[in-house]
């Protein structure tokens, strides 16, 4: 076979990059990827008894970059939709991020009024402060309220989610999950949230349908490559697998799902129940409030965190402390010796977690670079 482009992975990052190629510069593109689907880990389809699930865990789009919000907008309706959390902290459920009317929730009246005031005046309102921030450098009532926000909702669930206690971690992380001085109980503040109206997969489907195209799935692409010619090749898979671990493996995160159906309408108020402190999973997820569908009983997940291991799991999240972001610098730096013939993009291939806005970015951004 003769193509132009060699685009490894279907996901946000490789299909955007195909339709941009195919549709813009007239160029023939085949996409090999390694599982029997597209849409990477945004992969949705109905269950048994007819409920749409995320096969990898929930996925809310949300973006306040409104050319990525356009641009997928040529593929999709929108179903509006703004996330809500809730974390189980001494027997309560309470929002989070953890905000002023979770105060509300956990203390008395007067002395929720006294912490809130003492937040506001400190720090201002409708801000975010990273919790290590505020541990630091607080005094008194906000001193205990800092370790008590630590304790229960932030220190347990990182050791989950990571493994890693929260100061091992990279700020950019801890920063995540703030103390949002503030009565909006929204998990997101972007301008734009919502999940695609009929769902992830018939989205890519629609990004992919383009005669320039070709998809080639359930096959790895070492299997192919040497019976494909073409000009070009981006790559978005594992960066260190490209390079067969010369420096060795760069860890990661991976999550276990089990999936649960119930015969009540809904058995959660609210789309996800983060747990902190109790059980082996981090959180239940219950995707009618995401998809708002009607449909007879309902789906839910729980979610189990889980050590990376090659070839028996899928790997979610590039562990963000600095030792790993110098060994992928290494790999980075192999990188630039082939650029010429093979481009590197996405989560596994940045060794950077992306949200999907910043996949579709990213995609957008390269396909500038190249189409100059």
């Amino acid at each position: 076979m003769k193509v132009d482009w060699l685009i490894v992975g279907a996901g946000f990052t490789g299909s955007v990059l195909a339709e941009r190629i195919a549709s813009q510069r007239g160029e023939k593109v085949l996409i090999v990827e390694q599982r029997d689907h597209i849409a990477g880990n945004a992969y949705d389809y109905y269950d048994e008894q007819g409920v749409l699930v995320h096969q990898y865990g929930p996925h809310i789009f949300h973006t306040s970059m409104k050319p990525v919000w356009d641009y997928l907008a040529q593929f999709t309706e929108w179903r509006s939709y703004y996330h809500r959390v809730l974390a189980v902290v001494d027997g309560k459920q309470v929002p989070v991020p953890f905000n002023l009317n979770s105060l509300y929730a956990l203390f008395p009246p007067r002395y929720a009024d006294k912490l809130s005031l003492q937040l506001i005046e400190k720090y201002g309102f409708n801000v975010k402060v990273p919790i290590l921030k505020i541990r630091e450098n607080a005094l008194g009532d906000l001193k205990f309220l800092a370790d008590y926000i630590y304790e229960n909702v932030f220190h347990n669930y990182t050791l989950k989610q990571w493994h890693l206690k929260p100061e091992e971690l990279a700020p950019s992380v801890t920063a995540r999950v703030p103390i949002y001085i503030s009565r909006d109980d929204r998990y997101f503040q972007d301008a734009y949230q919502g999940l695609p109206q009929q769902g992830y997969t018939a989205l890519f489907r629609r990004i992919l349908n383009h005669p320039n195209i070709k998809l080639l799935l359930n096959t790895a692409y070492q299997e192919v490559v040497e019976e494909i010619q073409y000009k070009k090749m981006i790559f978005t898979g594992p960066i260190d697998a490209f390079f067969e671990h010369q420096h060795g493996e760069l860890p990661y995160r991976s999550l276990h799902f089990k999936f649960l159906h119930t015969e009540q309408e809904y058995k959660q108020s609210v789309g996800t129940v983060n747990y902190p402190n109790e059980y082996d999973y981090t959180r239940t997820t219950e995707y009618k409030h995401l998809t708002g569908q009607r449909v007879y009983g309902s789906t839910y997940i729980e979610e189990y965190p889980q050590p990376y291991k090659r070839g028996e799991n899928i790997p979610y999240y590039p562990i963000p402390k600095e030792e790993y972001r110098a060994l992928y610098k290494k790999y980075e730096a192999e990188a630039e010796k082939i650029k010429g013939r093979v481009l590197f993009a996405g989560r596994l291939a940045d060794y950077q977690y992306y949200n999907m806005d910043q996949a579709v970015a990213r995609a957008l951004s390269l396909f500038e670079k190249i189409n100059c």
